[in-house]
């Protein structure tokens, strides 16, 4: 069975989708992936072939107008869908995928696989890729771009969740007042975050007995130094060991001396840090949190943009964390969060019951399943009841 895999070129995108990835390599299916040229190293240090396929996000420009209450979904189908579905479309002429499985956030494979006739199935990168209620405010702007491609009308919006989707979280995680799409299969988080060559410092096994409280924007929203300088301003001076990573393209000298309980670096695996944490304060971002619940950890999220109000949403309500909101960060703001968190056990009890249901769910052997028989079948699989 050949599977090909899209993904948008952020690393956050493309992480979720390596552990089935694997998976279904090592059961002796040809797996590749199509993405953006920035993308490949990242694809092929992890052992797949890369095709080029999409819009770099960081190249093209500035994106054509949108309306200022635009969804981030809407700009991700209008300005990144048709290239990427082209290109895919000139690529299956040749490699003659059996099913294509996408990142939540890419829609030119939708759009693709309709179009030539295959089964396609989703994995959730964002809180949104998720939610199928959202699919009917994107009706118009999926009509367009089924049109363009010589597709008739979606009216109620089945394409994106059609055969199959692959929600690697805890059911409780999803909120229950909004529709679930009937395709979903919750299943096992499996982390994966070593595309690169990094490996946890020697001085992590040697921390202080004391809290430990490791704090990220992730990969995607690193320019954002002031937030960092706020991170490092608030916390330093607390009894705990904090650890900042503030990405691989940034210089961890531009933020200065630290006193020895910090240490600021590029990037560091979270699956390889998390065991030494206490306590996780990041951006909202969906491989953060579910990587910090795949390990029982509380949170103080940082309502940056994005899906991150919906995770912050979910993180309250679910009490594991406090949330933060963008124009209310300061240092005291995170000081007082973060003391909050760590003083309050119910916040880690809470994340731990989430852990130990994530335990219980499928894993990646379910998942594999499930696509081979989306391929063998080519219908939709439904949820279990």
């Amino acid at each position: 069975m050949r599977v090909l895999f899209t993904t948008q070129p952020g690393t956050g995108h493309f992480h979720p989708l390596v552990p089935l990835a694997q998976a279904l390599r090592d059961v002796g299916h040809d797996v590749a992936f199509a993405g953006a040229p920035s993308a490949h190293p990242l694809i092929e240090a992890s052992g797949f072939r890369a095709f080029s396929a999409g819009v770099e996000w960081w190249k093209q420009g500035s994106p054509p107008p949108m309306p200022q209450d635009a969804p981030h979904w809407a700009i991700l189908i209008v300005h990144y869908a048709r290239e990427m579905a082209r290109d895919l479309l000139d690529l299956a002429r040749d490699w003659e995928p059996d099913l294509i499985v996408r990142a939540g956030s890419e829609y030119g494979g939708l759009v693709a696989a309709e179009r030539l006739g295959l089964p396609h199935a989703s994995v959730p990168t964002g809180a949104w890729h998720a939610d199928y209620q959202l699919r009917l405010e994107a009706v118009k702007q999926l009509d367009a771009l089924r049109a363009d491609f010589g597709l008739p009308a979606d009216p109620e919006v089945e394409m994106p969740f059609r055969y199959l989707n692959l929600a690697f979280i805890p059911p409780r995680y999803h909120d229950s007042t909004r529709p679930l799409a009937p395709t979903t299969h919750f299943l096992r988080p499996t982390a994966f975050d070593r595309s690169g060559s990094e490996t946890l410092p020697s001085w992590v096994a040697e921390l202080p007995d004391r809290p430990t409280v490791y704090a990220t924007l992730g990969t995607f929203f690193t320019s954002l130094t002031s937030l960092y300088d706020a991170m490092l301003d608030g916390l330093r001076g607390e009894p705990i060991n904090l650890i900042v990573t503030v990405g691989r393209q940034q210089d961890p000298a531009r933020f200065g001396p630290q006193p020895v309980n910090v240490h600021v670096e590029r990037y560091l695996p979270q699956s390889l840090l998390f065991s030494h944490c206490d306590l996780v304060v990041a951006h909202a971002g969906f491989g953060t949190v579910i990587g910090a619940l795949t390990h029982g950890l509380p949170l103080v999220v940082l309502d940056v943009g994005a899906d991150h109000p919906m995770h912050a949403a979910r993180c309250a309500a679910l009490g594991i964390g406090r949330v933060v909101d963008r124009d209310g960060i300061t240092p005291e703001t995170l000081r007082e969060a973060v003391r909050t968190v760590l003083t309050d056990p119910m916040y880690r009890r809470n994340a731990e019951q989430l852990r130990d249901e994530m335990a219980t769910l499928p894993g990646l052997d379910h998942a594999v399943k499930l696509v081979e028989r989306l391929a063998r079948d080519r219908t939709p699989i439904l949820a279990p009841p």
